[in-house]
């Protein structure tokens, strides 16, 4: 291996992944096959090299590694992410995702970005276009499955259906979930379940002040009615529309005060 050649030069043209591993590790032997399946299924996206340390010392040094496996992302000459330890098949994806560099994932946050500003059905079809060619992509999912959860639910439950509770992601994917229970939600004619079944038509309308208030009347009425669903739900749609949002400025704090 010619490390200059392999993996600093290379990283000029796409991102290298080093695995700095040694065969007397164990948890290296572990590592090892399931990076290099990821490898080959990817084939394209980035390039491993496996670097001996036991073979390359002074190297191992260079870029401080003090325990084994390392594994290391270079782009343009630099490191710029790495992780320690022998992670499970999905935790490798998931770094993998968030670090690799590429013309997509920008495209993506831009589009996501010009949702937040404006959820126009232009963008709405760029995203479900990407998604299409690239379905692996739960950035691009679960954004846009939070501006849709309220206009096109089925997709938005499906986008964000499965993801793995050690997802960076989870937490905004369990709340398109939740409040996709809202949406599917049956009520009796107590007092909270009325109040909650108003919520739900206001939602299904996209009314999502009148969603809010209903929320906080039937936590007043009653919090625990249906495993605390109104208290779930009012806590998920505030965060899926975010703290600048005018809903969530306006009625977070009656929320709270209705909690308390």
């Amino acid at each position: 291996m010619d490390f200059k050649q392999d993996v600093l030069m290379k990283s000029e043209e796409q991102a290298v992944v080093v695995d700095f591993w040694a065969p007397w590790c164990a948890p290296c032997r572990a590592l090892g096959p399931v990076i290099e399946q990821i490898a080959k299924e990817q084939d394209g996206k980035w390039t491993l090299v496996k670097l001996n340390t036991e073979e390359e010392q002074t190297l191992a040094e260079q870029y401080g590694i003090r325990s084994i496996p390392n594994v290391k992302m270079f782009y343009k000459g630099e490191v710029i992410a790495e992780f320690s330890g022998a992670l499970p098949r999905n935790q490798i994806l998931a770094w993998l995702e968030e670090h690799l560099p590429d013309d997509t994932k920008e495209e993506i946050a831009q589009l996501l970005k010009d949702l937040e500003e404006s959820n126009n059905a232009e963008t709405i079809e760029k995203l479900k276009t990407i998604l299409e060619k690239f379905p692996e992509r739960t950035d691009a999912a679960i954004g846009l499955a939070k501006h849709i959860i309220f206009t096109d639910s089925a997709l938005a439950l499906a986008l964000t259906k499965g993801i793995s509770l050690s997802h960076k992601l989870y937490d905004q994917a369990n709340d398109v979930q939740q409040l996709g229970l809202l949406l599917t939600s049956k009520n009796d004619d107590s007092p909270a379940g009325q109040l909650v079944g108003k919520a739900k038509k206001a939602a299904q309308s996209n009314d999502l002040e009148a969603t809010a208030q209903h929320l906080i009347a039937a936590v007043t009425a009653d919090r625990s009615y249906q495993k605390e669903l109104a208290r779930k739900s009012a806590i998920a749609l505030f965060r899926t529309l975010g703290h600048q949002h005018p809903v969530t400025k306006n009625y977070r704090w009656r929320f709270d005060m209705a909690l308390y």
